[in-house]
């Protein structure tokens, strides 16, 4: 081939490359939590999220084996510090110090992970707190960013705040009339003006999920993302912009209260936004495929919001299901991954450019087999009300919930469900499965559509596998009581 054929095929090759690289997502983020019974190897995700095309990460506190495995990966990292370690990194600038120095520095030096944001609590000024954070957050991002100075790192890696859309709203009901919470306003400009001193950004999350749990009026459509079609008709006129979705007129909201204060070029971080497929009415695979497709083709596109053209930083939530998470706000809150605990995908999304989701590789399984109720145990046994509440006590039975996933299963499959978590959540263990004669083990999947009976994942026999993250602190809890007596007084009323 001659060198002018040879220059041909390389400019070929770049036009219809760059064609390509135009469809794919670019600064795709993803959160990645670990309130799990069985993770992933940190090693296992860290593939997981290079093959699905995310870039950027954000962890709910510094877990030493996902830091590790981040390493000179390519993936911009946000670190967190979780709200119960405000307060000691408030009252010392030595306690900021120290964690910068063991979860910051150290994993840039000596595996090359590439640290950008260190989070600085997570939205810690929630109503439902109660005030518990207002008078340390301010503090302890002012030590954390001299602790990034004297390490060293005050230009590479920036401070931030993630925050809850309720920091914000509009007294005329347009997003042109946001401003922020009378009773925080004073330390949200003093924030503000802090971060924007230091060159960092101010972090929103932002649920259009929320909005409708919160309000079964709230029109449903508006939760989501128009297709594009001059048909739609807009859903909120705000002067000479028509606002289709909730998503721009709560992100506008925040800029137009960002303007009026005079911070009208503050950089915005979206840090959380997505939608779960179980534990709600409203919670499914199909809501959940249709905002999430939407949200990625906005991204796809680059497209922003009528104030913010340019597309802000964003990271879905939420890249896997947390079995272990706080279920306070909602049995909701275990589902939010696109992937389910194992890395397995649960719908499909186009990712740009032709690409799919891809599940998680190299993940190794427990023996196939289930526990489940007994052929000759009886419903009306009256140790059985006991026997699945203590099961769902401590395993996750959020899918049993009413218009949940495995609402529709019989009073003997409910059972079985419940006793099937509590063995797969104890490992499979010996005598996991002895509900006092009312269950045994079975070797035939009792799944049935739309309902997974699960297998957990062997946690020490994945290739390459990392130890599992240390317990639970604030952002996870024990599992619900509460769910284990919806549990049995649904069997009651079944029996």
């Amino acid at each position: 081939m001659g060198t002018t054929s040879l220059w041909w095929v390389l400019i070929l090759y770049v036009v219809f490359t760059r064609s390509s690289w135009d469809n794919v997502a670019h600064g795709l983020g993803c959160n990645w939590g670990s309130r799990v019974s069985h993770p992933l190897p940190a090693n296992i995700v860290v593939k997981m999220l290079k093959e699905n095309g995310f870039d950027k990460v954000k962890l709910f506190e510094a877990e030493a084996e996902a830091l590790k495995a981040l390493g000179n990966s390519d993936i911009q990292v946000m670190v967190g510090i979780p709200n119960d370690m405000l307060a000691g990194m408030a009252s010392s600038v030595q306690t900021a110090v120290n964690w910068v120095s063991a979860n910051v520095s150290a994993y840039i030096s000596k595996y090359g992970t590439d640290i950008r944001y260190v989070a600085v609590g997570n939205e810690p000024f929630l109503k439902t707190y109660n005030g518990s954070f207002l008078q340390v957050t301010f503090p302890a991002l002012q030590n954390v960013q001299a602790a990034l100075i004297k390490a060293g790192l005050g230009r590479q890696v920036k401070v931030t705040v993630p925050l809850n859309a309720d920091v914000y709203q509009s007294d005329t009901g347009l997003p042109s009339g946001g401003n922020f919470r009378a009773d925080i306003i004073d330390l949200m400009l003093s924030i503000i003006k802090f971060l924007s001193d230091n060159g960092a950004p101010l972090t929103i999350n932002i649920y259009p999920f929320l909005s409708l749990y919160a309000d079964p009026n709230f029109p449903i459509d508006y939760a989501f993302f128009s297709n594009g079609s001059a048909a739609a008709p807009p859903a909120v006129v705000d002067g000479s912009i028509s606002y289709t979705n909730v998503l721009d007129a709560n992100f506008d909201t925040l800029i137009s209260a960002l303007e009026k204060n005079g911070f009208g070029s503050m950089p915005v971080i979206v840090g959380e936004v997505g939608w779960p497929t179980d534990g709600n009415t409203n919670a499914n695979v199909e809501n959940a495929r249709r905002f999430n497709q939407g949200l990625m083709n906005r991204v796809i596109s680059g497209q922003g919001t009528p104030k913010r053209p340019a597309q802000p930083d964003i990271y879905l939530f939420a890249l896997i299901d947390e079995d272990m998470k706080s279920i306070d706000p909602g049995s909701f809150e275990r589902h939010w991954g696109l992937f389910y605990y194992d890395g397995t995908v649960k719908y499909q999304l186009d990712m740009g450019g032709g690409r799919a989701l891809v599940a998680a590789r190299g993940v190794k399984y427990k023996a196939r087999q289930w526990c489940v109720m007994a052929p000759q145990a009886s419903l009306s046994d009256p140790s059985l009300p006991g026997s699945v509440a203590y099961a769902c006590t401590y395993a996750d039975c959020t899918s049993l919930g009413y218009e949940s996933s495995c609402s529709r299963l019989d009073a003997r499959s409910n059972v079985s469900y419940a006793f099937n978590m509590y063995y797969q959540t104890m490992d499979q263990r010996q005598g996991s499965c002895s509900f006092n004669g009312l269950s045994a083990v079975t070797t035939i999947d009792p799944s049935e559509e739309g309902c997974r009976f699960e297998i957990m994942i062997d946690t020490g026999n994945h290739e390459g596998a990392a130890p599992s993250p240390k317990a639970s602190s604030s952002r996870g809890t024990k599992f619900n009581m509460g769910l284990a007596f919806v549990v049995v007084l649904a069997l009651m009323v079944w029996s």
